[in-house]
């Protein structure tokens, strides 16, 4: 079981100082990206192709690394894994996992921006 935070607020804060105005483009702009990369993961895994799941798993996974998301991250590792071990059996569950914590980070991000 995935013990990491939804967020990580203390990275967050640090890229907001740093972003500054361009911040909420950031958060948008992954928001969006996670969503293509969450389909990418669906296709991969309705075709059967371990290598694409992993590759986009782990592509995902760096994204919610330095976005300050680190259970989605962790939650990408683990689908990162299956893919590598070619062992996709359990897709649809880690798909869905994924899935429900991404709502729990955009939820959470519309909160943090609203500060």
């Amino acid at each position: 079981m995935v013990d990491k935070p939804h967020l990580d607020e203390e990275a967050l804060a640090e890229l907001q100082d740093v972003m500054e105005d361009e911040f909420e483009v950031l958060i948008h702009t992954f928001v969006n990206d996670s969503r293509e990369r969450i389909a990418g993961l669906q296709h991969a895994a309705d075709a059967n192709d371990a290598d694409a799941f992993a590759k986009m798993a782990h592509s995902f996974k760096g994204s919610c690394i330095n976005i300050g998301a680190p259970h989605l991250g962790e939650l990408c590792l683990e689908a990162e894994k299956a893919g590598k071990a070619d062992s996709l059996d359990g897709a649809p569950a880690m798909l869905a996992a994924i899935r429900a914590e991404f709502q729990i980070v955009t939820d959470m991000f519309e909160g943090f921006l609203v500060r």
